[in-house]
Parts: structure tokens; C-alpha cells; sequence
């Protein structure tokens, strides 16, 4: 396929909280089963696509992305090629991204880049995949990027990858606590396996198997955020806090000034404070700020990858 005219192409796509987030046994092939249930909020990255012969990214914002690589082992990179490659498409594509979503913070950002580029690429070029045959080329390039095409709220198992939306009713409030500093994935997945090998008198054998529980579900269904603040958990968070020991004063300091429940999102070190109102997460976050921790208050669910 040749070259479409036009362009250029600006798509956001919103970041995740995983308001649940459980993780079975380690298997045999270093993978873990994991049921979760996502929310994407309105913390948006930016992506615009411009033609060009080759393929190159720039970013741009008030995340500092200086340590980002710019080649192939950037997922909006990889997103673009893949599309390029499955539909025959002979050019390239100028990615410059307005980051917004902070950078190994388990908010998915990258993936939301990468979803983003998908939706412009095709767009930009002429593709005429469209979502649908989009969610595909997402599944290959990462468990989150699905989600950040689809947006609003899913649940997530096998991998994370294997999607089916949640009914959610109204909207949930949020305050972010955004960390300095990345956390690692792996290195998180592999501090819960040895806390887990290490206490496994006490916590018993861990489930092959994992499903996101009812309540989580019916709280989200309705729209009750008390409910939801009962229901949160994440088991990765143990880890978080044991790899970052400051994010324990961050989430005692918004649980005793007004939010209903903290949780470290996905594999950390952002947390996030579900609260009752948009009055209540300027007040959280205000104290936070006071306390020298940066934070945002955002809400969702919002939609996937779009174009504006």
C-alpha cells in the first residue's frame, strides 16, 4: 500500500489505575496468571503522527522522558512498524509525544503511546484497520496496550491481555501520589515471589488460577466508591512498599486526611487515592502538595484511543 496525503494525526489515549489486581503462582515458564480490574482515568498522553520516510519519536511535556530509548524497543515505535508491516505500508511515520503519564509509575503509559500510535498511523496512512482490527496488533505489542485502545473499565486475566469490559456506572475520583522514581516490573513481580517463597508457611500454597472477586465488580457496577474502597487490593503492592519504604508514609498521610482507600497502582510507585468527591480530591491532594509529594487528581472511566 502506498502513501495516503494528509495528516497530521493527534490521538490521546488515558492512562490506568488497576483499582484490583491479583497474581496466581509463579509457572513453570516464569509467568504468572493475574486477574485485574482496570480503570482508565483522565491523565492523557498525546501522539501526533506526521508522514515521513522513516520512523522516528520525540517527546515532549512535563514528564522528563530524557532516559527513553528513541528506536525499536520503544513500544510506539514498535506499534508503527508492526502496522507498516502487517498492511504493506511502504513509509514511515514522525511520532512526537506529549507525556503526561509518568514513566514506570504502573499507569501504563508507554502502552497508552503505543495504542495512541496505532490509531494515528492508521489514520495518517490510510490504513483502514479501524479499532477492530487494531485490538489485535495491541494484543502482541503488550497486556496493557488493549486496554488503552478500549479504555473506560475492564476486567483483565491470563496475562492482563485477555479483556472483557466491565459495566461502571458514574464517575470515580482519584488523587494520584506520583513517585520520583520508576519501579521495575520484573523486579517487582520477582520480590513477591521471594516474599511469597519466604512466607509461605503462613500465606499457604498461591492459586494457579485468579478472577477479579464480585464485590470489586458489583462496586464498580453501581458506582459506590465506599464499596470500592472496601473492595481495592493489590497484591503486588507488598512488593512496591518493600522496594520504595516511603510510599508507606504517602499512603497512611491520604488515608488519614480524607481518602476513602489508597493502593499502589499496578506494579508502582504511583499510588492512587479513590475518593468521594472532586471538593475532597482538591483537599487530599493540597495536603499531599503541602507534604512535598507531587500529585494530580484525576477521574474515570474515560474512553480509549481517540482521535481529536
Amino acid at each position: 500500500m502506498g502513501r495516503s496525503r494528509g495528516g497530521p494525526v493527534t490521538v490521546r489515549a488515558p492512562g490506568k489505575i488497576n483499582v484490583f489486581f491479583r497474581v496466581g503462582a509463579l509457572q513453570s515458564d516464569g509467568y504468572h496468571d493475574v486477574a485485574s480490574l482496570y480503570q482508565a482515568v483522565s491523565l492523557f498522553e498525546e501522539v501526533t503522527a506526521v508522514h515521513a520516510d522513516d520512523f522516528s519519536i520525540r517527546f515532549v511535556g512535563p514528564v522528563d522522558a530524557s532516559e527513553l530509548p528513541l528506536d525499536d524497543s520503544n513500544l510506539a515505535i514498535a506499534a508503527a512498524k508492526l502496522l507498516a508491516e502487517r498492511t504493506g505500508f511502504s513509509g514511515g511515520v514522525s511520532l512526537t509525544v506529549l507525556k503526561r503519564v509518568p514513566i514506570a509509575g504502573g499507569m501504563g503509559g508507554g502502552s497508552a503511546d503505543a495504542a495512541a500510535t496505532l490509531v494515528a498511523c492508521d489514520e495518517l496512512w490510510g490504513t483502514g484497520l479501524g479499532r477492530a482490527g487494531l485490538l489485535p496488533l495491541a494484543a502482541e505489542l503488550g497486556a496493557d496496550v488493549p486496554f488503552a485502545l478500549e479504555g473506560g473499565t475492564a476486567v483483565g486475566t491470563g496475562r492482563g491481555d485477555e479483556l472483557s469490559p466491565a459495566l461502571a456506572q458514574g464517575d470515580f475520583h482519584w488523587v494520584l501520589a506520583l513517585s520520583e522514581s520508576g519501579l521495575s516490573t520484573p523486579v517487582v513481580y520477582r520480590t513477591l515471589d521471594e516474599h511469597r517463597d519466604r512466607h509461605a508457611s503462613a500465606l499457604g500454597p498461591q492459586p494457579d488460577l485468579v478472577k477479579v472477586e464480585t464485590a470489586v465488580l458489583q462496586a464498580v457496577r453501581v458506582g459506590d466508591a465506599d464499596s470500592l474502597a472496601d473492595a481495592m487490593h493489590n497484591d503486588l503492592q507488598v512488593a512496591a512498599l518493600k522496594l520504595a519504604p516511603e510510599l508507606t508514609e504517602i499512603l497512611e498521610l491520604g488515608e488519614s486526611r480524607g481518602a476513602l482507600a489508597g493502593i499502589v497502582s499496578g506494579s508502582g510507585p504511583t499510588i492512587a487515592f479513590l475518593v468521594g468527591t472532586p471538593q475532597e480530591a482538591a483537599e487530599v491532594r493540597t495536603v499531599l502538595g503541602r507534604r512535598g509529594f507531587r500529585a494530580l487528581t484525576v477521574s474515570g472511566p474515560v474512553p480509549g484511543a481517540r482521535v481529536i
